[in-house]
């Protein structure tokens, strides 16, 4: 996984989108990818815009914010791993979660 080598079985773009649109769509994705039975799923955030103007805003709001949602429910059952991905897949704006399988019955 360090050298960018697994390939995600499925992704989701989260660009331009609000927190709480974002938070939505992400939380659709992982319970779906997670039914689907994927393991390895990307979510890209981008890494936020640059600081442009008088007033001081938070970066990468959705980098921040999306491995905290990752951890909540009803998302945190289905997470295992969160981590961030290679270069080759977006780097320090997105990453790579590790989903668990869902209970055989």
């Amino acid at each position: 996984m360090s050298r960018g080598k697994l390939a995600p079985e499925a992704r989701i773009d989260l660009h331009g989108m609000t927190l709480a649109v974002a938070k939505a769509e992400l939380t659709g994705f992982i319970l779906r990818a997670q039914a689907a039975g994927h393991r390895l799923v990307l979510v890209i955030t981008g890494k936020g815009k640059g600081d442009h103007g008088p007033l001081p805003t938070r970066s990468g709001a959705l980098r921040h914010e999306v491995p905290h949602w990752l951890g909540m429910a009803p998302m945190a059952g289905a997470v295992m791993q969160v981590v961030p991905a290679h270069d080759r897949h977006g780097g320090g704006g997105a990453y790579y979660v590790w989903l668990r399988r869902l209970p055989q019955g």
